[in-house]
């Protein structure tokens, strides 16, 4: 089917809608996206824009859904991209690799897609991969994409600890017999164990039952484990600082996973 170009309106609104999304504010984003999406529905470049909402709202597979029948879209780099970027979210790591690898192609100089492309080399463990499009992507948007903090597996696993000793006291005994685990990244079997599948980028995991789910008719089990996923830690955090207040709310959330708690528990657990 072919589409008419946007007129200069549209532009205007499908930019706007990409302004929104910079900004954080994704419900405006859609809302300012709905009118366009009824005056131009099915055209390629609304697509484009409709995928990345979706992204934002972290339906992935919505994302790819809109993305069929945006192949034509002014910016094909960009559609590699965020086609890519869908498929990552469902770890679908081959398959998001090969579409990063052609919006590259397209253009080089995209660092939100070398930067993509290090993460899913991480996730396939191909170091030297990751390494080197890490440092492609710095060098593109040294401001967008800086060095990840380096703290040792030691200094981390010390944070870790500590984090756990300051948890309130009921807490503590809760997570008494609990492991609580480091470990560089989530495997694919831990994202995929939830439908929709976890983010790879993930700071942390509780795996398992959460306690108030079980009964005294339960057979005895495992009680699960939460994982704290350091690469992913270090990667989001500019200063030890924040790195010490991320691995406390990443902590903290888990418990509340494990405990089953809703945003009211947590206060009252003394977890918010």
């Amino acid at each position: 089917m072919n589409y008419e170009t946007l007129n200069e309106t549209e532009w205007e609104a499908v930019e706007r809608v990409w302004d929104l999304l910079d900004e954080g504010e994704v419900e405006k984003a859609r809302r300012t996206l709905a009118a366009l999406t009824a005056a131009r529905p099915g055209h390629p470049d609304v697509r484009i824009v409709d995928a990345a909402v979706a992204l934002e709202e972290g339906e992935a597979k919505r994302a790819l859904e809109t993305l069929r029948g945006a192949e034509r879209s002014a910016d094909p780099a960009l559609y590699f991209h965020l086609r890519a970027l869908a498929q990552y979210e469902l770890s679908r790591f081959e398959a998001s690799r090969a579409d990063t690898e052609r919006a590259i192609a397209i253009h080089q100089g995209l660092a939100e897609a070398h930067d993509l492309l290090s993460r899913i080399a991480a996730h396939l463990g191909d170091a030297d991969a990751a390494r080197d499009h890490a440092e492609a992507a710095r060098e593109i948007d040294p401001d967008g994409f800086s060095s990840p903090l380096e703290v040792s597996d030691e200094d981390f696993d010390a944070i870790v600890e500590a984090t756990l000793l300051e948890m309130p006291e009921k807490v503590k005994r809760e997570i008494d017999e609990l492991p609580v685990l480091v470990q560089p990244l989530p495997s694919r079997e831990m994202l995929e164990g939830e439908d929709p599948p976890v983010s790879p980028d993930v700071l942390g995991l509780f795996v398992g039952r959460p306690r108030m789910d079980r009964s005294v008719g339960d057979l005895p089990g495992a009680p699960g484990a939460i994982y704290i996923f350091r690469t992913n830690l270090l990667r989001s955090c500019e200063d030890l600082d924040e790195l010490k207040r991320e691995v406390r709310i990443t902590v903290q959330h888990e418990v509340g996973h494990l405990l089953g708690l809703d945003e009211d528990d947590l206060e009252e657990w003394g977890l918010a």
